[in-house]
């Protein structure tokens, strides 16, 4: 199991981590609400190395049976190793090559707030809130929990769907998924 997990894991969070240095330096052409569409696509385009971990793990390993719990449990590795290389690669990029990140990201919510007609004080309050975010998020644990949230949970329901979908108790024809 232990190499299936570690060559899907790292396939999937190399995928991730490249199409993310791919996108970030275009997210203010794009714009933010663009990017945070076109990074979520990524993420899962990357987490379906999960579902062909579990099939490889299926059907070299184990001889065509897999059950739900078993798939689950590589499917979890493989989505812990693909989130794991997604933090790193945002800690990287976000310490010492986007350092105004933050900057230019509340920049941008304050024009946003602006132009739909936002009145002075809730412009004002906004911009106190994206201060206190950005002093939060110099923490790097918080930084690295925070940016945790974003893949694990489209891993997890990838994790779930794929297991489902590929659990045979028999070396025949898959049993009927949920």
């Amino acid at each position: 199991m232990k190499k299936v997990v570690l060559t899907f894991g790292f396939l999937s969070g190399g995928l991730s981590a490249l199409m993310m240095c791919g996108t970030l330096p275009f997210m203010e052409k794009i714009g933010y609400d663009r990017g945070l569409i076109v990074g979520y696509t990524a993420i899962v385009i990357s987490f379906l190395f999960v579902y062909f971990g579990i099939r490889s793990y299926r059907d070299n390993v184990l001889g065509g049976r897999i059950s739900f719990g078993r798939g689950l449990a590589v499917g979890l590795l493989i989505t812990l190793i693909s989130c794991a290389c997604y933090v790193a690669a945002w800690q990287i990029l976000y310490r010492n090559f986007m350092p105004d990140f933050m900057d230019k990201f509340n920049a941008q919510m304050l024009n946003e707030l602006k132009s739909s007609g936002a009145s002075e004080a809730e412009v004002q309050a906004a911009a106190q809130e994206g201060e206190k975010f950005k002093i939060l998020l110099a923490n790097p644990l918080i930084n690295i929990a925070f940016t945790l949230i974003e893949p694990l949970p489209v891993g997890l329901l990838i994790t779930f769907i794929s297991a489902a979908v590929l659990r045979r108790k028999q070396g025949g024809p898959p049993v009927a998924a949920l």
